[in-house]
């Protein structure tokens, strides 16, 4: 069976995605600092359902990840590892440059280096697009919607990076495509929107979906910023990794390219219309705050899925109302996992 390497893996894609390759009989190797939050206890829930590897190896630390790449040489990389809050980015910018712009380039570096047939998938953003003040948005039925894209934002809208995080996810966007044509690595970078699950400690600055929900279950207060009514497409977890198979099944038609992976327009939820159903299915009233907009917030963002349907042959199977009820079950048989936050 083929091997893989996944950088950030105690992370919360990081372990859902190792859960899903070792399920199905892959050789796989986790890299992680474990400075996040819960990596530590994701490592142990997934050491305890599959034989993983473990490394301990910061992305920044270019030396250790291009000795781990000369030691295991794997089919393939799976670069997940990352600064993943716009807040964070705009308080931290540096930190923000050197774990997602910087790290990616270690990482290309090593596979190029070390491990050159290795194909090398990035986990990038929506956020590569930037807001889209080109393309008119209408308010319909309490939400933010696009006037014309009815099947939602294709991978040849321009880039227009915005935000310090959306600036180095986006550099290393166009390292990884470039390193394609340059080099002749087999790269493919797959624009995720709103990924969201089982094992994700959601914070308030990053993935809403977990934790709205893990807030709601607990009894906390959650902050709107803006005004509730924009919309993402959501996609689960377990979606997203059948769409990280699927591109290594199909690498030698998508090398060098990007593609939108979200919910696609079946799957689109507003900020409200979460909380309403949250509400709804946990029998209680969530108390609220209201801020300002945060910098670079789409009031839109739906992915349209043509091109991963047709170059990957892959479309969400779970449901947006069956995946957040099924992370509102998790949350609530899992409390004790966010003591923290009491």
């Amino acid at each position: 069976m083929p091997s893989i390497l996944i950088t950030g893996g105690a992370g919360f894609i990081g372990v859902n995605s190792a859960h899903h390759f070792a399920s199905r009989g892959w050789d796989v190797t986790l890299v992680d600092n474990l400075s996040r939050r819960g990596t530590e206890d994701n490592l142990a829930w997934l050491q305890g359902r599959a034989k993983v590897q473990f490394h301990r190896v910061d992305v920044r630390d270019a030396s250790a990840i291009a000795a781990v790449l000369r030691s295991v040489k794997p089919d393939v990389v799976l670069h997940l590892a990352a600064q993943v809050a716009v807040t964070t980015s705009v308080t931290n910018p540096r930190e923000d440059f050197e774990i997602n712009a910087l790290g990616t380039f270690n990482v290309l570096e090593a596979v190029r280096l070390e491990s050159p047939a290795s194909f090398f998938i990035y986990a990038s953003t929506n956020k590569v697009y930037g807001k889209m003040h080109d393309v008119p948005v209408i308010e319909r039925n309490g939400r933010y919607e696009y006037e014309h894209l009815t099947q939602g934002v294709s991978e040849q809208q321009p880039l227009d990076f915005h935000s310090p995080y959306g600036c180095s996810k986006g550099v290393a966007d166009q390292y990884t495509i470039d390193y394609s044509r340059i080099y002749g690595l087999k790269t493919v970078a797959l624009r995720q929107s709103c990924i969201y699950g089982t094992r994700q400690f959601g914070i308030e600055d990053q993935g809403w979906v977990a934790w709205f929900t893990i807030a709601a279950v607990l009894g906390k207060t959650i902050t709107i910023y803006g005004d509730g009514k924009q919309i993402r497409d959501v996609l689960h977890v377990e979606d997203l990794a059948r769409a990280y198979e699927a591109a290594y099944v199909n690498r030698d038609r998508v090398n060098g390219r990007a593609f939108n992976i979200g919910g696609g327009p079946g799957n689109t939820m507003s900020l409200l219309e979460l909380l309403s159903y949250l509400e709804d299915e946990l029998k209680i009233k969530i108390p609220l705050k209201w801020d300002q907009w945060r910098p670079g917030d789409q009031p839109v963002f739906v992915c349209d899925l043509t091109q991963a349907r047709e170059q990957l042959g892959w479309a969400p199977k779970i449901s947006v109302r069956e995946g957040v009820k099924s992370l509102s079950h998790w949350v609530a048989d899992n409390a004790s996992l966010f003591a923290w936050l009491k």
